[in-house]
């Protein structure tokens, strides 16, 4: 029994070592794969930068897809940056980074349902995050969609009242839906951030 033991404890104890070996060999393969990818993005060689990490594709890595995800992006390898984002996305569910990585592709085709679809997923978990909020603002301002891009640009203001594209969205925002008392206000708070600031001039002497 003894001796059952003890081979049992020494057969372990190799296990334990190989599993340990291979993982400091993984890690060390994933830093250098890394490492060589980063250099061949800071050369503008995007689609260079992949191959180091195909190399070493796992697709359990949300690290791995991440990067690709931007990347492929860069690349102008929209649909393939689409499919690594989402798997990311998959991975680290509640991740913010993804989701706005996601978003990257998905507007470069001019799929904005889809970006307003993230972007309220994003606020759905972080109802404060004012990235988010002032970017799908920014959408519904470009539609035109002047009455869902209020809350979202008040909502900003309200965390950030001296900054200065909130202010500046939401004064215009307010011009356009017919407020000009407050737009007039926004405006002039916005050229206390930026004296002389053009846009908000240019409100002004609309209001005028």
């Amino acid at each position: 029994m003894e001796i059952l033991r003890k081979k049992l404890f020494a057969l372990l104890l190799l296990v334990a070592t190989v599993t340990s070996v291979f993982s400091q060999t993984n890690q060390e393969a994933l830093e250098t794969a890394f490492e060589q990818s980063y250099a061949y993005e800071k050369n503008g060689a995007f689609s260079e930068a992949m191959d180091p990490l195909k190399k070493v594709y796992n697709e359990s890595s949300y690290e791995i897809n991440l990067r690709l995800g931007w990347l492929n992006y860069n690349a102008g390898l929209f649909d393939e940056s689409i499919i690594f984002y989402s798997n990311a996305q998959k991975l680290k569910p509640y991740a913010e980074e993804s989701r706005f990585g996601l978003i990257l592709p998905l507007a470069a085709l001019g799929r904005w349902e889809e970006v307003i679809e993230q972007y309220n997923k994003i606020l759905e978990v972080n109802a404060n995050n004012t990235v988010a909020m002032y970017r799908l603002g920014l959408v519904y301002y470009g539609r035109k969609d002047y009455n869902k891009a209020y809350p979202l640009f008040k909502k900003v203001v309200d965390l950030y009242p001296f900054g200065y594209d909130g202010l500046l969205m939401l004064g215009w925002t307010s011009y356009f839906l017919g407020n000009y008392n407050q737009a007039k206000v926004l405006f002039n708070k916005v050229k206390l951030y930026s004296p002389n600031d053009a846009s908000a001039n240019e409100g002004l002497l609309l209001i005028k």
